[in-house]
């Protein structure tokens, strides 16, 4: 029972309880609009390469702007940023909705809008990942970062449901409306909840940046997560885009087979968001990040090998798990080791290490894909990073102690900046 209740432990502190809810919430109505202007621009243009396109533009910012992000951060303070940045978001999504009510929803501007809406969400990230010590203590981070990873997967499995249901019952504008809506939830939790204050910066915002880059690169850990990252963001995180291929190589009913194929890789986020945070108790942490990282091309062997839908579906879920061990583990490692005076600069350089590998590797992994198949390109780039994997090993033992390493035995977090550890959660945090 114990072991089982790690897995939902940080709910126990109001404030991770309070927001981790109300993102929840948001989640699910960005999963309704991802899922009605993908379909939106597809009906009217007959295109499917739009889809692609207002895809590409609520994600790519984040590789872009992210060390903006990062920056401002460590600058300014957290709480109304984050909350202004929600807001200003559901006001996109409102507009959306309004122009496609009034029929005004050519694609271009759809593009333009979802794209606007991306990067206001590149620049609050970096602050969203930065509160979590104000949240919960650091023991209990891989849990917490765990259950954020599960929220934002429990959205990908109820989201589309929802908006397949909202879209035929009153139109696609009604999915847009919801999901301004839901931006609320982010805002009113933010307000009722207090953050320590940033450590601040007097240097211009370019130095800010570069300075945060080098923290990044000089802490041991935090390097090696970031690299991992990308490697595994480029070789793996492409079965995510190649799903529809898989589906359209496996059923003649396409859009139900992508549904459940992306039901299944939600639902196995989620289960490995419950089962990591034990696992991580019984075998420790670092343990459980190398089994992660060990066995997500195994798994994505299986699936690429699947000669059947129900098989690939079953292979997905199981991907999905694995893939959520792998990013909990990598981002707790960068919480755990980043200096306290430069989280949200590294943090933010973790993410661009996501937000550009992967479409790089999607749009490597598409082409390749429609000349050998998509079976056999994800069979092939497993393959590569578990080749990766033991190359690491063998050559370079210090980045894998380094992405492994325990914190309490410090890796230079001391030299790199001038703040100490920010305060566990319960001691510079209150709920209203």
């Amino acid at each position: 029972m114990r072991l089982g209740a790690a897995a939902l432990r940080p709910l126990h502190y109001r404030n991770f309880a309070v927001l981790w809810t109300a993102s929840l919430v948001s989640n699910v109505g960005t999963w309704m609009q991802t899922v009605a202007v993908g379909a939106l621009v597809i009906s009217r243009t007959g295109q499917a390469s739009w889809a692609v396109l207002v895809a590409a533009g609520a994600f790519l910012p984040i590789g872009l702007l992210s060390p903006v992000g990062g920056a401002l951060a460590d600058r300014l303070p957290r709480r109304p940023v984050i909350a202004s940045g929600n807001f200003a978001a559901g006001l996109v999504a409102a507009v959306i909705a309004a122009l496609v009510a009034a029929r005004h929803d050519d694609p271009y501007g759809l593009l333009a809008l979802v794209t606007l809406q991306g990067s206001v969400s590149a620049l609050i990230g970096p602050f969203t990942q930065a509160i979590l010590p104000d949240l919960v203590p650091r023991s209990e981070f891989l849990a917490a970062s765990s259950l954020n990873s599960a929220q934002w997967n429990a959205g990908r499995v109820l989201g589309p449901a929802i908006a397949g249901v909202v879209i035929a019952a009153f139109g696609y504008a009604a999915s847009f409306t919801a999901n301004a809506v839901s931006f609320l939830a982010v805002v009113a939790a933010v307000l009722c909840i207090r953050l320590a204050p940033p450590p601040g910066s007097q240097a211009r915002l370019i130095s800010s940046m570069r300075d945060g880059l080098r923290a990044s690169w000089a802490q041991p850990s935090c390097r090696a997560a970031s690299v991992t990252m990308a490697v595994v963001a480029f070789l793996a995180a492409p079965f995510i885009a190649l799903v529809p291929a898989v589906a359209l190589s496996l059923s003649q009913h396409v859009a139900a087979a992508t549904a459940a194929l992306t039901t299944a890789q939600g639902a196995g986020a989620v289960a490995g968001a419950l089962v990591l945070p034990p696992l991580a108790l019984r075998i420790g942490r670092a343990r459980a990040l190398a089994w992660s990282l060990a066995l997500l091309p195994l798994a994505l062997v299986g699936y690429g090998s699947a000669g059947s839908l129900w098989l690939a579906v079953l292979a997905l879920f199981i991907v999905g798990l694995v893939y959520m061990g792998v990013l909990a583990g990598l981002q707790t490692a960068v919480q755990l080791h980043a200096p306290a005076a430069y989280r949200g600069r590294v943090l933010s350089f973790f993410l661009v290490a996501l937000g550009v590998a992967y479409p790089i590797g999607a749009l490597v992994q598409g082409p390749v894909a429609d000349h050998i198949g998509v079976g056999w390109t994800t069979v092939a780039a497993a393959l590569i990073l578990a080749a990766s994997y033991l190359i690491a090993v063998l050559r370079w033992p210090a980045f894998v102690r380094a992405l492994t390493a325990d914190p309490a035995h410090g890796q230079g977090a001391a030299r790199l900046g001038p703040g100490g550890e920010a305060q566990p959660a319960g001691e510079s945090a209150g709920v209203c």
